[in-house]
């Protein structure tokens, strides 16, 4: 047990500021902010100045800091902090989803090395706890598949897109104007954010530390009134859509999309900001969380839980990963598709295995995940809307999807 808290703040925006509202309000936690290192010296602050510094070895080289807790926006400076503090013996609590699913092998390392403790409850879904569930009520059991909606601030303008028939640049600016979305805000409606939130999910899931750039993200930035209303026709909506799921005994698959979900499907009703996972296991069946994904108070929440686990010396003890059964990652998966689009040319960046429907600007048809992967970033620039319609044929594997081309030759 850690008696006293010394924590050490880098960031003091939306979350930084959620974080110390929460932490003040808290009776339970013995912790106290010594110094917050922020980045743009004209911005006026709440707190007094005293408070803050701009130079971050004030925080690394305290030795009175024992608890680093790291909510920057810039992941390659986060990397460079947060090995910092481990290095030099603090334990650190990180919000950067970018940050750690690009080094999340390094990171554990650096935990196990050093007997620190890294924690990121709040890198992931917001205020749903789900790594911690994962990592502790989950530890032994045979998961099927975890899915949901990672991403509030997409999930924020889809609901605005079919709730209120507002068109996409709307719906952007209002999430831009609660803070739910970034001035540049393709890290989020491209899927990236989701897809980082993903990688670190299915390390804790499934044991596998699968770099971002092996996943396949596409995103909503493209979407247009044409496939609301081809989604509105259908009795469904368009949602994006996150999936880890196990193939069989040996393999897993993993991607990011948006995705056609029908009324029947719990994710159907995820609206605005929130977040909603879903954990499918052999023994427990199907588990359902729902949770705000964007906003201070929210997020904050969860780094203040981390916190209060730093006090009992908590660490992720990566459960999965430790096993001696290990899964391997397969990108020979056939998914179904519907993809939208103006010209003939960009349609050829998608290699059908099969077409099942064409219509007036459409295109609905089998794809296996490795080859779109392949294009991945050329389909990012293009103006292709691509969905997943939902239907769940996944399990295919590449030589059953080539046999299958080749009959309808």
């Amino acid at each position: 047990m850690i008696s006293k808290l010394k924590i050490g703040l880098f960031g003091f925006g939306c979350v930084g500021q959620g974080l110390y509202d929460v932490l003040s309000k808290s009776s339970g936690i013995k912790a106290d902010i010594v110094k917050i290192c922020v980045k743009d010296r004209s911005k006026s602050r709440k707190l007094p100045m005293e408070l803050f510094t701009f130079d971050k070895n004030d925080i690394l080289n305290n030795s009175e800091i024992n608890l680093v807790v790291e909510l920057i926006d810039d992941a390659d400076e986060a990397f460079n902090i947060v090995k910092t503090a481990m290095t030099s013996g603090k334990s650190v609590v990180t919000a950067n989803k970018k940050m750690v699913a690009n080094h999340l092998a390094e990171l554990v390392e650096l935990q196990n090395k050093h007997n620190v403790s890294l924690l990121y409850e709040a890198s992931s879904c917001g205020s749903i706890p789900i790594i911690r569930t994962l990592e502790e009520y989950y530890d032994n059991e045979l998961l099927n598949s975890v899915s949901g909606i990672f991403n509030g601030s997409s999930n924020y303008i889809l609901s605005k897109n079919f709730n209120e028939h507002l068109d996409y640049d709307t719906a952007l600016k209002q999430a831009q104007d609660l803070g739910f979305a970034e001035s540049n805000p393709l890290l989020d409606v491209g899927g990236f954010d989701a897809k980082f939130k993903l990688t670190i999910i299915s390390a804790h899931a499934y044991g596998l530390f699968i770099h971002p750039d092996e996943i396949l993200n596409l995103g909503i930035q493209n979407l247009s009134t044409a496939d609301i209303e081809y989604a509105r026709k259908s009795g469904r909506k368009i949602k994006l859509v996150n999936v880890v799921r196990k193939l069989n005994d040996d393999e897993i698959t993993i991607h990011t999309m948006p995705t056609f979900v029908a009324p029947h499907q719990y994710l159907y009703f995820v609206e605005n900001e929130f977040n909603g996972v879903i954990v499918e296991a052999a023994f427990s069946d199907k588990q359902f969380y729902l949770g705000k994904g964007a906003g201070g108070h929210p997020t904050g929440s969860a780094v203040l839980s981390d916190i209060s686990a730093v006090t009992y010396d908590y660490k992720y003890a990566y459960h999965k990963a430790s096993q001696d059964k290990k899964l391997r990652y397969s990108k020979n998966v056939l998914l179904e598709l519907y993809v939208r689009f103006s010209n003939e040319q960009e349609l050829n960046l998608i290699e059908f295995e099969n077409i099942s429907e064409k219509g007036n600007g459409f295109v609905i048809g089998t794809v296996i995940l490795e080859n779109l992967l392949k294009k991945a970033a050329k389909i990012q620039n293009s103006k292709l809307f691509i969905a997943n319609t939902g239907k769940n044929i996944s399990e295919l594997t590449l030589q059953e999807a080539v046999a299958e081309k080749a009959e309808t030759k």
